[in-house]
């Protein structure tokens, strides 16, 4: 009986949110969410600064330990409560509620990543020009330090490093950004940028406005359409001079890196940000699953494809770093760089040098917009969901859901101006830096693990996995949720705490106090979420403290559908003695 209510409730909850219209569309959304511009741009880098091939053995190892356990558990949550990052907490664990409000926040701070698209389509803009404008120092912006493709050699480039900058160096400070002084000096919006933002904002409220059921269709060309440009990269990339070069740089192990501690540190932490994890967007997307949905299986082939294409995307970073070194005439380790710096700086910079350097450029800029895309309206789309379930009397009605996120997303367009200012820059990295840190993401793979190992209960977990899924998982998996990932994770908290160093850029611009301390204003605005939820949820519930205790570590929906079952049962009983 129990369970016929529990199916019946849940057809009822898919038929008023939507889910998926095959396995197909979530599998694509997953993958694209997921393959992002870490894969890119920060996992070769960390590869070739960690011991190149022997930096797979923390990674591979961590990947097994903490990525695929929580990739699963966060999976499941959202496909067996079909409901938000949120709500679904009432229905597991109430006192762990706060999680969700954590993982609200750091949504909040994760859009700004938008601006990585911005500038792709700006400089995708000038890809079609005839002179790339990052070749050549013939430009109005351009200084008296200057050094254009076509006077690099291996002695001027010695000569005078310390006194020069790169064409693409100044195109991307002096044209795009225009940078101002520091955060200090916000200055007036780039209106090119500002154009490139509402394209941006507007793609993504027409991939989001209908639900599941746009952005599943979106993702058929998002998803695939990246390893088209990848596939087409590497072909090249392998077949220019220098190239493997580079891919030794890449890939030559270093077994002595294994010994440091920062190197397993930066394998975690790549694994928690490439998998998209203890951020709220698995749950989400789960929770458009049909109940009976293979999970367990899933996140074994979605885990293995993001680790698959990171490593894959460093044989097309490094074949081109290889390329571009010999061009030079230096060390691989010279044009070596991670984040915008290889993506708008080396890389354009690579493409230039190429014969049709205005294809290679359009088809690099083309992969990291459709990239970015991806991930950026994912992660609107879990917090519009997110916020309908809480509403969902208001927020679910078709006229209203679309008037909602057009006014979501027009805000958020107002307010991510000030990323396109010339001080933009500042903001977006003292974001970046603050606002979705490892220590936030450690502290809530901890209480996730305590609130679904412990409270809730990894055995009852496993059942109801094994009830959707068809089969049971490895008991593995309930020690790894248990003891593995909450003690590394409180680890790597403990050891972030400790080394902790204030954002600086370029090693010489120091941050007013000001802002850093709207820093770590923004860090513990999503930590501090899950101890004052709890402490005011036991204020406010009635009863004993143990009494209080007890009911908000039990799913509000458990007490309500028993209160429910035995109402039917009483009904039943009373029209069975009417009839009589």
């Amino acid at each position: 009986m129990k369970k016929e209510r529990r199916n019946r409730g849940n057809q009822k909850r898919a038929e008023d949110r939507g889910q998926w219209a095959s396995k197909t569309e979530y599998i694509l959304v997953v993958a694209g969410n997921v393959v992002g511009l870490g894969n890119v741009w920060r996992f070769p880098y960390l590869c070739y600064k960690n011991g190149g091939g022997a930096f797979l053995v923390p990674y591979g190892l961590l990947a097994v330990v903490c990525g695929i356990p929580l990739f699963l558990l966060e999976t499941a949550i959202g496909q067996y409560t079909q409901e938000g990052f949120i709500t679904c907490w009432s229905k597991l664990c109430p006192l762990a509620q706060g999680i969700g409000y954590g993982f609200f926040m750091m949504k909040l701070y994760d859009f700004c990543y938008i601006l990585v698209q911005v500038w792709a389509l700006f400089y995708l803009a000038f890809s079609f020009r005839a002179q790339l404008p990052w070749a050549t120092c013939e430009n109005t912006w351009n200084t008296a330090n200057c050094l254009g493709l076509d006077t690099f050699n291996s002695s001027y480039v010695t000569a005078n490093q310390t006194n020069t900058t790169s064409a693409a160096t100044e195109f991307w400070e002096r044209r795009m950004l225009g940078m101002s002084g520091g955060i200090e000096e916000l200055g007036s919006v780039r209106w090119e940028l500002a154009l490139c933002l509402l394209a941006s904002w507007v793609l993504c409220y027409f991939s989001i406005w209908k639900g599941v059921k746009s952005s599943g269709k979106v993702a058929y060309f998002t998803a695939t359409f990246p390893y088209v440009m990848l596939l087409v990269l590497l072909i090249r990339g392998l077949t220019l001079p220098g190239a493997w070069e580079g891919i030794y740089f890449y890939l030559y192990p270093d077994l002595n890196h294994l010994t440091n501690l920062e190197v397993w540190i930066e394998a975690g932490s790549q694994i928690f940000f490439s998998y998209s994890l203890t951020i709220g967007t698995l749950n989400v997307l789960g929770s458009y699953n049909p109940y009976h949905n293979n999970c367990y299986k899933d996140c074994f082939w979605l885990c293995l494809l993001n680790s698959g294409t990171s490593f894959v995307a460093g044989f097309v970073v490094f074949s081109v770093l290889g390329f571009m070194a010999q061009k030079q005439g230096v060390t691989v380790e010279t044009v070596a760089e991670s984040g915008p710096g290889l993506a708008f700086i080396a890389y354009p910079q690579a493409t230039a040098m190429m014969p049709l350097p205005q294809f290679w450029s359009v088809c690099f800029f083309l992969m990291l917009i459709l990239l970015s895309v991806d991930t950026h309206f994912v992660t609107v789309e879990s917090v519009i969901t997110t916020v309908s379930d809480m509403f969902p009397k208001l927020l679910r009605a078709p006229v209203k859901h679309e008037i909602f996120v057009l006014l979501f997303c027009s805000s958020f367009f107002l307010i991510h101006l000030t990323l396109v200012t010339e001080g933009g820059i500042y903001v977006f990295q003292l974001i970046d830096y603050y606002g979705c840190t490892r220590a936030c993401q450690d502290f809530m793979a901890i209480c996730q693990c305590l609130a679904m190992g412990w409270i809730f209960g990894a055995d009852r977990f496993f059942n109801i996995i094994e009830d959707m899924a068809g089969q049971r998982p490895n008991v593995f998996f309930k020690y790894c949720w248990k003891y593995m990932i909450p003690l590394l994770s409180l680890s790597s908290f403990i050891l972030y705490l400790v080394d902790f160093k204030h954002l600086k850029i370029n090693d010489w611009y120091i941050y007013p106090d000001w802002a850093y301390a709207l820093g770590w204003t923004m860090t513990l605005s999503s930590v501090l979420m899950v101890p004052l939820w709890a402490a005011g949820q036991m204020c406010l519930t009635a009863g004993t403290f143990r009494q209080r205790l007890s009911i908000l570590c039990h799913p509000a929906e458990a007490v309500a559908c028993g209160m429910q079952g035995e109402k039917e049962e009483a009904d039943e009983l009373q029209t069975s003695a009417v009839t009589a």
